[in-house]
């Protein structure tokens, strides 16, 4: 099957809306993009654990562009700490690597759906509790840094994330400003895209094209017509999330992620 205007129309669309989400909550796309293109792949007859992996290295690709957009937008609102980045930055491309060139491959379909599910449930609960850092408490030393680095390389590069959904809450923890949490966790969007992606593409060398347009793990015209909208749109979130108190949204948002991750738990014990 082709690339039809439907489909066209559909990752248009997705593209529009986690572009925006991504740069106003700080939230990686990965959160709507794994579970919608999941679901577009197997409308199109692909087995439902390939469809899976094809979703998640998908949309990790596309945070090749949308991490630069986003990233150039939250610099000139002088939202990034970039010696944290510089000092997370090693640990993450090793994660990355090790996730995506690895362990990517082992794991069937069904564990990644339901590591993904359990990954969107613990985003929402941490954005409805909202739970605020001791006074006090600060960044680890270098070392340390790289080292929560590389578990969040390695956890994006599974789950096809930006890595927000962990970096975020650990820099808050240790009491960086929110809005510098999330400026910092898009600067580190790129590296960890660009090791997952490098990963994809190793452990999916040999495999057969799923769909036209397919290179192993990675669906290349999904890959930029998403990668082209988000682009677009994410500097417009990163401005009006200077402008806006998003703490009512973000509630709302992790009510809506909640039914994802029930949507993914279905979907892999249906597999």
């Amino acid at each position: 099957m082709g690339l039809d205007f439907t489909l066209v129309a559909e990752l248009l669309a997705l593209g529009t809306v986690v572009g925006f989400l991504a740069g106003l909550l700080g939230i990686g796309g990965g959160m709507m993009m794994v579970p919608a293109l999941t679901l577009l792949f197997t409308q199109r007859g692909v087995e439902s654990g390939l469809a899976v992996k094809m979703a998640i290295a998908t949309s990790m690709a596309t945070i090749l562009f949308t991490s630069l957009s986003s990233v150039r937008a939250h610099h000139r609102l002088g939202a990034v700490r970039w010696p944290i980045a510089r000092a997370m930055a090693p640990g993450i491309v090793a994660g990355g690597l090790l996730a995506g060139g690895g362990a990517f491959a082992v794991l069937k379909g069904q564990g990644l759906a339901l590591l993904f599910a359990g990954f969107i449930g613990y985003t929402a609960l941490q954005m409805l509790l909202d739970k605020k850092p001791r006074p006090g408490r600060q960044l680890p030393g270098p070392w340390g840094q790289a080292g929560v680095g590389a578990g969040v390389g390695f956890a994006s590069g599974l789950l096809g994330a930006g890595g927000a959904f962990l970096s975020v809450p650990f820099m808050t923890w240790c009491n960086v400003p929110p809005r510098h949490a999330v400026g910092t966790s898009a600067a580190l969007g790129f590296p960890i895209a660009l090791a997952s992606t490098a990963g994809y593409i190793v452990s999916g060398w040999g495999l057969a094209p799923a769909l036209p347009g397919a290179f192993g793990y990675l669906y290349l015209p999904g890959l930029f017509i998403v990668a082209l909208a988000s682009v677009m749109l994410a500097p417009w979130g990163a401005r009006t999330a200077q402008r806006i108190d998003v703490a009512l949204l973000k509630r709302l948002f992790a009510v809506m992620l909640l039914a994802l991750a029930g949507t993914m738990l279905h979907r892999a014990f249906s597999t």
